[in-house]
């Protein structure tokens, strides 16, 4: 039977360390998040960015805009924030309106300022190994690895999916720690040959059901990221059939209460990384 993972209780302690240690700090650090729309996904995602920079002692700025803002007017206003001294970490709530690129509006958050490590120049660190932030999920995942001592070094890590906001820079992770990483995505062929050979597995494939117990091996480290939801029941499913994997394994992320909590927690420690360099203090990479 494997231990579970309980990234909830985890994210609570790192909130708590960040909050001691921003307290320590000459000024809050400062996150500024902006929401083109009223999706009610991103409503709720927002809402609790925010709930979050204040039980964390952060200064926040909070932006709606409307569905039907301009590219143009959005543009302006990371700029603002861009020069804006009290603001360390720049973040916009995905997905942009239709009429948006959004390559465009990424690649106009500073780099310096940008929270969520999507960037082409913070990609590059990643692949270079030195970027100062990681994008918040793989920093989480990463973050649980280290305190349930779960080493990487030496082991084979098989990531299914290849997302730039999770799977891409999750392999990177795990490389820069010495894993052997392979990747698979739906043109796969026979993804349970590769998934049977796994150390530790990471799944954000959004599928249901997609890893069977047959699909893992005894005693593998299982880290399940998706998070679909029943149109009926409004229920949350991963892409691991739990009860299936969680007997032959050694360490299992539940879902919900896994890896969820820790993706918020890491955008905390992202703005915090990001304002104690902006302070001149040396930080962790």
């Amino acid at each position: 039977m494997a231990q579970i993972i309980d990234g909830k209780a985890l994210a609570a302690e790192i909130r708590a360390n960040i909050k001691t240690e921003a307290a320590a700090l000459p000024r809050k650090p400062g996150l500024a998040v902006i929401l083109a729309g009223e999706d009610p996904a991103s409503q709720l995602y927002v809402k609790n960015k925010v709930k979050d920079c204040a039980e964390c002692g952060f200064f926040s700025r909070r932006i709606d805009l409307p569905v039907d803002v301009s590219e143009e007017e959005l543009l302006g206003i990371l700029n603002k924030l861009n020069a804006d001294s009290r603001i360390d970490g720049v973040l916009v709530q995905l997905p942009l309106p239709e009429h948006m690129e959004e390559k465009r509006i990424i690649e106009a958050i500073s780099p310096e300022k940008d929270v969520d490590a999507f960037h082409p120049l913070n990609v590059g660190r990643m692949v270079r190994g030195d970027s100062p932030v990681w994008p918040c999920t793989p920093a989480g995942i990463m973050e649980m690895l280290k305190a349930y001592r779960i080493a990487v070094d030496g082991k084979i890590c098989v990531m299914v999916g290849r997302s730039n906001i999770v799977g891409k820079p999750m392999g990177l992770r795990l490389l820069r720690d010495h894993g052997t990483v392979v990747y698979c995505h739906r043109h796969t062929p026979d993804l349970a040959v590769l998934t049977r050979q796994a150390d530790i597995l990471v799944v954000a494939a959004g599928c249901k059901g997609l890893i069977h117990g047959s699909m893992v091996k005894e005693g593998a480290v299982v880290i399940d990221v998706a998070m679909n939801r029943d149109p009926e029941t409004g229920k949350f499913s991963g892409d691991v059939v739990f009860d299936e994997v969680e007997p032959k394994v050694s360490y299992i992320t539940p879902v919900p209460g896994g890896v969820g909590p820790m993706t918020r927690a890491m955008l905390m420690k992202n703005t915090l990384t990001l304002a104690k360099l902006h302070m001149g203090l040396a930080c962790e990479h």
